[in-house]
């Protein structure tokens, strides 16, 4: 439940996501594309996935100390739900969330795992034991292709969200508000 102090009456927006979610979400953004522009500067690369891996930490503790929003357990579905609810945009009929979506949740853990897996590869690589080890350079790369395919997927997904509720979820992201009804039942 949304607390009411957070309901902005005159607009009848609330605040969804809070501060360290967005500053994780476009720190985040501009460290990976950062470190995916970077990539012959082996030494600054190297620290923007650094940047990447203090961010993960960051927000797997904020998953389950920050605000309501921010928490897994507010967010993260079964396989039931997830399923349901992709049937339900196959359909054209899926809810509006206020917060994370089920697919919209599924993307963060597949996105943080991803990243983690990304950031572990590349940690792996500078290290005596796996230095040269064709393996582990591969697998890095694959790694970072599967992000790029799952970066899209996500942009795709607010791409629809956003067109289909008739919201801004950029904005959201950006101003942490929400409005508390569903705009797209406006029409």
């Amino acid at each position: 439940m949304t607390p009411t102090s957070d309901v902005d009456a005159p607009t009848k927006t609330v605040q969804v996501w809070d501060l360290g979610v967005r500053l994780f979400h476009w720190s985040l953004v501009a460290m990976v594309a950062a470190a995916y522009l970077t990539e012959d500067f082996r030494k600054i690369h190297r620290y923007l996935g650094y940047a990447v891996l203090v961010l993960i930490g960051f927000r797997l503790i904020w998953g389950v100390t920050g605000s309501h929003h921010a928490r897994f357990a507010s967010f993260i579905p079964g396989p039931a739900r997830l399923i349901a609810y992709l049937r339900d945009i196959v359909a054209g009929r899926e809810r509006r969330y206020l917060g994370h979506n089920p697919a919209g949740a599924a993307m963060i853990v597949a996105l943080l795992v991803t990243l983690g897996a990304v950031g572990a590869t590349g940690y792996m690589m500078g290290m005596d034991r796996y230095f040269g080890q064709s393996w582990v350079e591969n697998t890095h790369k694959t790694l970072v292709d599967g992000l790029l395919v799952l970066v899209a997927f996500h942009l795709g997904g607010v791409l629809h969200a956003s067109y289909h509720h008739s919201e801004n979820l950029v904005r959201a992201m950006l101003t942490g508000r929400k409005t508390l009804d569903d705009p797209s039942q406006h029409h």
